[in-house]
């Protein structure tokens, strides 16, 4: 009966979502009260409920991801990233074009979550592609592998940053192992990924030269755009303070003076403050952008984001429900006695919830509600768990996800073609992904 009215509670918020068109955030706090009443909480615990767990969700995330955001845009709106593609782009060649947009993607990645990364990155790889007579596609799918693989494994994003409250994760740790899996899982899925499919489906593979959704592409003059080396070091920035500290929880003694100012610093919520303020120096003040037009980017940056932080919060609501339910300890209980390994039960639900919704956020954070118990039960890394299910958000990517539709149009291409190249992709990713993270706990 429990797992019933978990599927009727996922059925219903595909419904609302999918055919009525509803708002995710008004659908997620609808299913949330639906699935609370059947489920037999108390009504006066109901309301209770759904706050504490939108409220607790939106506690551990919003300085990380809202300061996240605002450092992406400044590194975006300086013209550093354009500038960090072009060198790497220039210094490796066009035999060695597809590492060097990797690398570029890689970094960018970090700062940008995958949309906006996509609308950074994909102008200045057109505008390169066209002039080297190349297919699009040549360059496009490792550059898309990239960004959806750092979207959905590597901190400050927003399903791995709020996956790792929910497991009580160490964010140093997810980042570094999500570094560690994210390499082969980049690899695998674009260059080798790209090579098949290029046997396969040569169509795709077509020279552009022009393509009517990107509009006006925004120029940049690069002698005007910050150096590669500061453009670098900013977008790296959170990533290099949490995985320092976190190096250091090792090295250094425990209690010492030292260890307690470099876990300070290293702290999310303290590192992404830093970054930021860094970020503002870098991209902003250093390049003589005045601080009302700073302060425009900052803002802007916030608005992007405002739709996100609502849905995040959703989904924290829906967790909650279906952790007070008792729904994650009967779910827990049952692939705890099928003797399945809790990384690939976190996988698998969170790749069927992924098929179903489309939101790779929404997916990640409901099937990290419902194996979170996993963790006590088994003993299971807290850091890989978070991996596991970030792999199986970005699983099977189809016509109810919003970045089906965004790489079709910018891809240039029909439905067939989005549907044959793009979602084996992000199967390719989240399976990728698993076999890492679970080779991985092998040593860890």
């Amino acid at each position: 009966m429990p797992l019933l009215i978990v599927v009727l509670g996922v059925i219903l918020l595909i419904f609302l979502i999918t055919k009525l068109k509803l708002n995710t955030f008004v659908s997620l706090i609808i299913t949330s009260f639906a699935v609370a009443l059947v489920l037999g909480i108390p009504l006066d615990k109901i309301p209770s409920t759904i706050t504490d767990g939108l409220g607790s969700q939106l506690g551990d995330l919003a300085i990380v991801f809202g300061m996240g955001s605002m450092m992406g845009k400044l590194v975006s709106d300086a013209g550093g990233g354009h500038r960090i593609a072009n060198t790497l782009i220039d210094k490796f060649g066009k035999k060695r074009i597809q590492i060097a947009v990797i690398l570029a993607s890689f970094i960018i990645g970090l700062a940008l979550f995958f949309e906006v990364g996509l609308v950074v990155l994909l102008p200045i790889i057109f505008i390169i592609a066209r002039e080297l007579e190349m297919p699009l596609m040549e360059l496009a799918i490792p550059m898309a592998a990239t960004l959806n693989v750092m979207h959905g494994f590597i901190p400050p994003h927003p399903a791995p940053t709020a996956i790792s409250g929910v497991f009580n994760a160490n964010i140093g740790q997810v980042i570094l192992f999500g570094i560690i899996v994210a390499i082969p899982t980049v690899i695998i899925s674009g260059p080798v990924y790209n090579h098949f499919l290029r046997k396969w489906y040569p169509q795709v593979y077509r020279v552009q030269d022009e393509n009517p959704a990107l509009g006006k592409i925004k120029e940049f003059k690069l002698e005007e755009t910050p150096k590669f080396g500061i453009s670098v070091l900013t977008a790296m920035m959170p990533v290099i303070l949490i995985g320092l500290s976190t190096i250091f929880e090792f090295i250094l003694p425990k209690n010492s003076l030292a260890l307690k100012i470099i876990t300070f610093i290293g702290n999310p919520d303290f590192a992404m403050l830093l970054s930021l303020l860094f970020a503002i120096y870098t991209m902003g003040i250093r390049q003589k952008i005045n601080m009302k037009q700073i302060g425009n980017t900052l803002e802007n940056a916030i608005v992007q984001i405002a739709g996100m932080l609502f849905i995040i919060g959703g989904g924290g609501a829906f967790k909650q429900v279906l952790v007070s339910g008792g729904i994650s300890d009967y779910i827990s209980n049952i692939f705890t006695n099928m003797n399945m390994s809790p990384l690939v039960a976190a996988w698998l639900i969170t790749a069927i919830l992924r098929v179903s919704l489309g939101s790779s956020t929404v997916s990640a954070l409901t099937g990290a509600g419902l194996v979170g118990p996993l963790i006590a039960a088994t003993g299971a890394n807290p850091a890989l768990m978070v991996l596991a299910v970030g792999a199986g958000s970005v699983f099977g990517g189809h016509v109810n996800d919003a970045g089906f539709w965004m790489v079709k149009e910018y891809f240039g291409l029909s439905l067939k073609e989005t549907f044959i190249a793009w979602s084996p992709l992000t199967c390719v990713i989240g399976i990728a992904g698993l076999l890492s993270v679970m080779v991985l706990s092998i040593f860890v």
